[in-house]
C-alpha cells in the first residue's frame, strides 16, 4: 500500500479544477506518455520547463526595441473597434505612458471582453512584444494584461512547458499551480551532509524553484534545484535496479565446473582463434558461474565481436556439468540465426541442441518440449516462447538474453524464475557509453568485447548525395555481375502521403527495372515465412540484391554480403546506421557502406555522419550518438529496460551517477529493507519515480 501522505501526488488530474478528460489526454501528449489514465499530480511537479519567458524589461513606450519581450504600464485612453462590416479589420486600444502612445491591436476581438481587460482610463500592465509601423509602436495580441490592482498576479518571469495542438499554457499552468498547492512536505531522504556539501536545496523548494525559477540560471541542467531532482532520479534507478540484483542473487546459485571438454571440441571446431577479449570474457563467465552467488552479468560487444561464440562456451560448460542452457533472441530471425551458428559446433562436441520459437506448432513444438522437458536437448534457443507457462525444463543452468535493451527488468525476473536461480548472461550488439551502462544495467557486472574476430575485413564508408543516385546504380551493377550481393535499406516499408522518404516496396519496384528478379524486398510487416523465404533467396544468390527496412539491423549474417546502401542515412541513428553496416565486413570481400542523404545537411547531420567515415569504432560512435542525440535514442525506442529520464541530463549530470550507484548499494548493505527511518523515506523516493516494482521486492523478502 502506498502511504497516505503521497495520496495528494497522485490524484487524477481531472479532481483539478477545469481539467476534464480530454485536456489530461492532451497533457499525457505533451509528455509523450500513452496512458493518459496513468497520468497524475506528481506527473506535472516533475515536468521541467524549457525555456523562460523573462517580462522584467520596463523601458517605457518610447524605448521599447523591436521584437524583443517588453512589459509596460499604460494608462488606457480609447477603444477603437473595427469599422462595421469589416470583421478581418483590427480592434485597437489606444494607451499611452510618460514616453509615448501605442495601439494594442487584436484581430477577431471580442469587444466586450476587451473593455472589460482595459477600462478606459485605468492603468493596466501589458507585456509582449513591440513592432513598429513608420514611426509609430504596435503590440499584437499582448501575451499578458493585467489591471496595474491586480498586478501581484502579473508573472514577471513565467516558466515555458512542451505543449500539443489544443493544449493551451494558460490550462497547462494552471494544473501545475493546482499540483502545487497540493504538495505535501514530505520526510528528507537523502543525507544532511552529502545536500550541504553539493549545495542542494530539499525536495519540496526543489519542485518550487523548477516551477518558479529566478532567472535563465535556474532552468540549467546544473542549478542547484535541477541537479537535486536529478540525484532523485538517478537514485530512484540505482536503488530499483539494486534491489532486482538482490531478489535475483537472493535464491544461491548452482556452482557450474564443467570439465572443459565439451568447450575443447568446440574451439577445435571453430574456424578462427579466439580474440583476448572473447578469452578474458570467457573467464570472466566462467569465474562467476563457480561460485555459489547467482551470476548477473552484461556482455557488451560491438558488431562482429564474436559474442555468440563467448556465450555457446558459457553455455557448454552447463552441458558438461549435466545441465541446460538457453539463448533468447528477440525475433525469429535472430533465433534462427543463432541456431544455423551454434548447430554445426553443437554436434561436432556432441551435444544436442533444440529451437524453439512461436511458429512451431503442433507434434513439432510438442516433440521439442518433450526433449526440452527430458534433458536431451541440453543447449536450447528461441524467443519469448522459451518462457511461456508449457515449457519445462529438466535442469536450467544459465539463460543467456541477446539483445538486452529490447526487454525490461520484469522479462528478466520472470525468465530467471523458470528455472532454479539460473545464471544470466545479457548481451547487447549496441556498443553502449559507461553512462548509460551504469543507468539501465547497474545491477550487472560488465565484460566488454572490442576487438573483432582474425579475418574480418574493413568497411569503406562513403557519404552520397541523393543527386548522384545513378552512379550508385551504375556501380551497383558491375558489382553484381561480379558476383556480389548488396543490401539497400530504406525507412519506410511503404510510400506515404506524409514524407517524402522513399519507401522499401517502392525501391525494389525502381531497382527491378535495372536488375530483374534479382532484388529481393524484407520488411517487419511480412509474415515469418516470407520474411524467412526472402533471406533464404538472398543467401542461395537467387536475388543478389535485398530491399530492407531496419528489420536486418540485428543478427543477420550472409558473409558474402559485401555491399550496404543506407538511403536517407540522415533519418537514422548513430547506433543504427552503425548496426546495419555491420552486416557487411563478414566475408573475404573488401565492403563497402554508401550513406545516402537528401540536400544540404544540417551541422549535425554533417558530423554524425562524418563519425560513420572516420570509424568502425562502436563505442566511440556511441557516445558521439549520446552527446549529439540523448540517451532515449541510443537504446532504441524508451521501452522498459532503457532509462528515459524526466530531469536527467547524462552530459551534466554523469558524475551524480556513479555516486547514486555508490549510495543505493550502501543503502541496502545497511538497511536491507528500507526499514529505518532514511529507509522508510526512500520508499517514497520510488514510488514518485513510479518505481512500484521493487517495493513489491521489498514485500516479497
Amino acid at each position: 500500500m502506498r502511504p497516505n501522505i503521497l495520496d495528494p501526488l497522485f490524484v487524477p488530474l481531472t479532481s483539478f479544477s477545469g481539467i476534464g478528460p480530454k485536456t489530461v489526454t492532451l497533457v499525457a501528449r505533451a509528455m509523450g506518455r500513452d496512458d493518459a489514465d496513468e497520468v497524475r499530480s506528481v506527473d506535472l511537479l516533475l515536468l521541467p520547463p524549457y525555456r523562460l519567458i523573462d517580462r522584467r524589461h520596463q523601458p517605457g513606450v518610447a524605448f521599447a526595441t523591436e521584437n524583443t519581450i517588453v512589459t509596460l504600464k499604460l494608462h488606457v485612453d480609447r477603444h477603437q473597434p473595427a469599422p462595421p462590416g469589416r470583421s478581418n479589420a483590427p480592434y485597437r486600444v489606444l494607451a499611452h505612458d510618460d514616453t509615448g502612445q501605442i495601439a494594442l491591436t487584436f484581430f477577431h476581438a471580442r469587444q466586450q471582453w476587451l473593455e472589460k481587460a482595459l477600462p478606459i482610463g485605468e492603468t493596466v500592465l501589458v507585456s509582449g512584444k513591440v513592432e513598429w509601423f513608420n514611426g509609430r509602436p504596435s503590440m499584437v495580441h499582448p501575451d499578458r494584461m493585467a489591471l496595474e490592482s491586480d498586478a501581484e498576479g502579473f508573472p514577471m518571469i513565467e516558466a515555458v512547458y512542451p505543449l500539443t495542438a489544443g493544449l493551451s499554457a494558460k490550462l497547462l499552468q494552471r494544473a501545475i499551480d493546482q499540483a502545487l498547492a497540493g504538495m505535501p512536505v514530505l520526510p528528507e531522504w537523502l543525507d544532511a551532509a552529502f545536500l550541504e556539501r553539493n549545495g542542494l536545496p530539499g525536495f519540496n523548494a526543489a519542485i518550487r524553484t523548477l516551477h518558479t525559477p529566478g532567472d535563465a540560471l535556474d532552468l540549467l541542467p546544473n542549478a542547484p534545484a535541477r541537479r537535486r531532482l536529478a540525484y532523485d532520479e538517478l537514485l530512484a534507478g540505482q536503488l530499483s535496479l539494486a534491489l532486482v540484483r538482490r531478489r535475483v542473487r537472493k535464491l544461491p546459485g548452482r556452482p557450474v565446473d564443467g570439465d572443459g571438454a565439451i568447450r575443447d571440441r568446440i574451439l577445435a571446431a571453430l574456424p578462427f582463434r579466439l580474440t583476448d577479449g572473447q578469452r578474458s570474457a570467457v573467464t570472466d563467465i566462467l569465474t562467476d558461474m563457480k561460485s555459489r552467488e547467482r551470476m548477473l552479468r552484461l556482455l557488451q560487444g560491438d558488431v562482429g565481436s564474436g559474442k555468440t561464440v563467448v556465450a555457446l562456451l558459457a553455455m557448454a560448460a552447463c552441458a558438461e556439468a549435466g545441465g541446460q542452457a538457453v539463448l533468447m533472441a528477440p525475433t525469429e530471425i535472430l533465433a534462427r540465426q543463432h541456431h544455423a551458428t551454434i548447430a554445426p559446433l553443437a554436434e561436432a562436441a556432441s551435444i544436442q541442441v533444440e529451437l524453439l520459437t512461436g511458429r512451431m506448432k503442433g507434434k513439432e513444438r510438442s516433440a521439442a518440449i518433450d526433449r526440452i522437458e527430458k534433458g536431451d536437448a541440453q543447449l536450447i534457443i528461441g524467443t519469448h516462447a522459451l518462457f511461456q507457462e508449457s515449457v519445462t525444463y529438466h535442469d536450467l543452468l544459465l539463460a543467456v538474453v541477446d539483445e538486452q535493451h529490447r526487454f525490461g527488468v520484469h522479462q528478466r525476473l520472470r525468465l530467471t524464475a523458470k528455472g532454479t536461480a539460473p545464471h544470466m548472461l545479457v548481451m547487447t550488439a549496441t556498443p553502449i557509453p559507461r553512462t548509460l551502462v551504469l543507468s539501465a544495467f547497474g545491477d550487472m557486472d560488465v565484460s566488454r568485447l572490442t576487438e573483432k574476430p582474425a579475418g574480418r575485413q574493413p568497411v569503406t564508408t562513403a557519404m552520397v548525395d541523393m543527386a548522384r543516385l545513378g552512379d550508385v546504380v551504375t556501380r551497383l551493377k558491375q558489382a553484381v555481375s561480379d558476383g556480389r550481393k548488396a543490401y539497400w535499406i530504406c525507412p519506410l516499408v511503404e510510400d506515404s502521403d506524409l514524407s517524402d522518404l522513399m519507401s522499401a516496396e517502392q525501391r525494389q519496384e525502381a531497382l527491378q527495372q535495372e536488375f530483374g528478379a534479382l532484388v529481393g524486398l524484407v520488411h517487419g510487416r511480412m509474415k515469418a515465412a516470407e520474411k524467412d523465404a526472402a533471406m533464404d533467396d538472398f543467401k542461395s544468390g537467387r536475388t543478389r540484391i535485398l530491399v530492407a527496412t531496419t528489420v536486418v539491423e540485428v543478427g543477420v549474417d550472409i558473409p558474402d554480403a559485401s555491399i550496404m546502401v543506407i538511403e536517407h542515412a540522415e533519418r537514422f541513428g548513430l547506433a543504427q546506421l552503425h548496426q546495419l553496416r555491420g552486416r557487411v565486413g563478414r566475408g573475404h570481400d573488401a565492403s563497402s557502406c554508401i550513406l545516402l542523404y537528401k540536400g544540404s545537411l544540417s551541422d549535425v547531420g554533417k558530423a554524425r555522419l562524418s563519425i560513420m567515415r572516420e570509424t568502425e569504432d562502436g563505442f566511440r560512435i556511441a557516445e558521439e550518438d549520446l552527446r549529439l542525440r540523448g540517451e532515449g535514442e541510443l537504446l532504441g525506442t524508451r521501452q522498459s529496460g532503457s532509462p528515459g529520464f524526466r530531469l536527467v541530463d547524462l552530459s551534466a549530470h554523469g558524475d551524480l551517477l556513479e555516486t547514486a550507484r555508490d549510495d543505493a548499494r550502501y543503502i541496502l548493505e545497511i538497511d536491507e529493507d528500507l526499514a529505518t527511518e532514511r529507509g522508510k523515506a526512500l520508499r517514497l523516493l520510488l514510488y514518485i519515480w513510479r518505481r512500484d516494482e521493487a517495493i513489491r521486492l521489498l514485500r516479497a523478502g
